[in-house]
C-alpha cells in the first residue's frame, strides 16, 4: 500500500507542477509545452529533486504514463490530418525529411571526430542529432489551431520520413561498434519493412476508412466509436516498433485513419479529456531527465553550447532547403519546426551511455542540447506562426 501511495503522490506532483508551469508559460505569451518542460527540470533530480532518477527509468508507472500521453497526442494530430493532405506537400516532406537527416548527421560526424572521437564512434554522436521530435513540435501546432496550414502538413509528413531515416542510420551505427562492420542486407529489409508499414497502413488503412466507417457504431456503449479507435491506435502502436519504428508513427497513422470517418469531430472533441490528462507527463518528465550537475563547469558549458548551435543550425537548414518550395517565410516555419529532439535524443544519448561510446558528462551535454532544443523551439516557432497568420490578415 505504501508503494501504491507514493505512485499516487508522485503523479500528483507531476500533473500539478505541469499545470503551474503551463499556466505560467500561456502569461507570458510563451507555449505552454515550454512551461512544462520548464516544471521538470524544476521538480526533478537536478533542482528540488522532488521526482528521483528511479521514478523517471524505463517502464516506471510515471515513464508509461508518458510513453501513452505522447502516443495519444500524435494520435489526435493524425486526427486533424488527412492523407489528401500530405500528398499535396509530399515533394517537400520528402526533401525536408532528407535533408534535415543528412546535414545535421554530416556537422555532428565533423565537429565528434574533430573533438577527439574515432570515426565509429563520432557516427554513433552524430545520430543524436538526427531525429526530429515529432511529438513536441505537434503540441505547439495543435495549440495554436494551425495543424491545417501547409507548412505544419510539411513537418508532419517529413517528420515521418525523418524518423524512418534516423532508425536506419542508428542501425548502422550501433553495427559499426562491435567493429565487425554491418549487414546492409538486414539493414535493407528494415528498411523496406518499415515503409511497407506505412505505405500499407497509410494507405489502405484509409481508404477502408473512407468507404465504409458506419461499423464503428455497430457496438452498443455510447463511446463506441472512440473505443474501437483507441484500440487502433494502441495496437498500431506497438507493430510500428516491431518495424523499428517509433511508436508514435503507429498511433499517427491510427489518427490519420480515423480522420476519414463521419465520426472525425465526435472523436476530436472526445479525446480532448484524455489528452488533458496524459500528455503534461511526458513533457514533464522530458524536462526531468536534465543533469545539471554534469554541467557544472565552463569547459562543459561550452562543449554544450557548441553542440545546441551545431543541433540547431543543421536542422533549420536542412528544413529551410528542403522547404523552399513554399517561400522564405514558410520555409523558416518548417525548419523550426523540424529542430526539436526531445525524447529521440534522449534515447540515442541512453544507448551510447549503455555501449560506452558516451561519458557521463557527454550523455549530460547529448541530453541537454535535445532538451534545450525542445524548449528553445516552441517560443520561436509561436512567434514565426503568429507573424504569419497576421501577415495573412493584414
Amino acid at each position: 500500500m505504501h508503494h501504491a501511495n507514493d505512485i499516487l503522490l508522485s503523479l500528483f506532483i507531476v500533473f500539478v507542477a505541469a499545470q503551474i508551469g503551463a499556466e505560467i508559460a500561456q502569461r507570458l505569451k510563451l507555449p505552454g509545452v515550454v512551461g512544462e518542460i520548464a516544471a521538470g527540470c524544476a521538480i526533478g533530480p537536478s533542482l528540488l529533486g522532488w521526482i528521483t532518477p528511479e521514478q523517471i527509468v524505463t517502464g516506471t508507472p510515471l515513464d508509461v504514463l508518458a510513453e501513452i500521453g505522447v502516443v495519444l497526442l500524435l494520435f489526435s494530430v493524425g486526427l486533424e490530418t488527412r492523407l489528401e493532405d500530405l500528398k499535396k506537400v509530399g515533394r517537400s516532406a520528402f526533401l525536408v525529411g532528407v535533408l534535415g537527416v543528412l546535414l545535421p548527421f554530416a556537422l555532428g560526424a565533423a565537429w565528434a571526430h574533430a573533438s577527439g572521437f574515432d570515426w565509429s564512434k563520432s557516427l554513433f554522436v552524430a545520430a543524436a542529432f538526427v531525429a526530429t521530435s515529432a511529438g513536441i513540435t505537434a503540441r505547439v501546432l495543435q495549440e495554436l489551431g494551425v495543424l491545417q496550414r501547409v507548412e505544419s502538413k510539411v513537418i508532419l509528413g517529413a517528420a515521418v520520413i525523418d524518423d524512418i531515416l534516423a532508425m536506419l542510420l542508428l542501425g548502422v551505427v550501433v553495427s559499426l561498434q562491435g567493429g565487425g562492420g554491418f549487414n546492409l542486407s538486414h539493414l535493407v529489409m528494415v528498411l523496406a519493412g518499415a515503409i511497407g508499414f506505412i505505405a500499407v497502413i497509410g494507405w489502405g488503412g484509409t481508404r477502408v476508412m473512407r468507404w465504409n466507417s458506419n461499423w464503428l457504431e455497430k457496438p452498443r456503449h455510447v463511446h463506441s466509436p472512440l473505443l474501437i479507435v483507441l484500440a487502433l491506435c494502441l495496437g498500431l502502436a506497438y507493430v510500428s516498433t516491431l518495424f523499428g519504428l517509433a511508436a508514435i508513427i503507429g498511433a499517427f497513422l491510427a489518427g490519420m485513419i480515423a480522420s476519414e470517418t463521419r465520426q472525425q469531430h465526435t472523436l476530436e472533441q472526445q479525446i480532448q479529456p484524455l489528452l488533458s490528462l496524459l500528455t503534461p507527463f511526458f513533457f514533464v518528465l522530458t524536462g526531468s531527465k536534465i543533469d545539471l550537475h554534469q554541467l557544472a563547469n565552463g569547459d562543459a558549458l561550452i562543449m554544450l553550447g557548441v553542440v545546441t548551435v551545431i543541433a540547431i543550425v543543421s536542422k533549420l537548414l536542412g528544413g529551410f532547403l528542403g522547404a523552399l518550395s513554399l517561400g522564405r517565410a514558410g520555409a523558416t516555419i518548417v525548419g523550426f519546426g523540424m529542430v526539436p529532439r526531445g525524447e529521440v535524443g534522449v534515447v540515442i544519448a541512453s544507448l551510447g551511455l549503455a555501449a560506452g561510446v558516451f561519458s557521463d558528462r557527454m550523455y549530460a551535454i547529448i541530453v541537454t542540447m535535445s532538451l534545450l532544443t525542445a524548449m528553445v523551439t516552441p517560443p520561436i516557432l509561436a512567434w514565426l506562426l503568429r507573424r504569419g497568420a497576421s501577415h495573412a490578415d493584414a
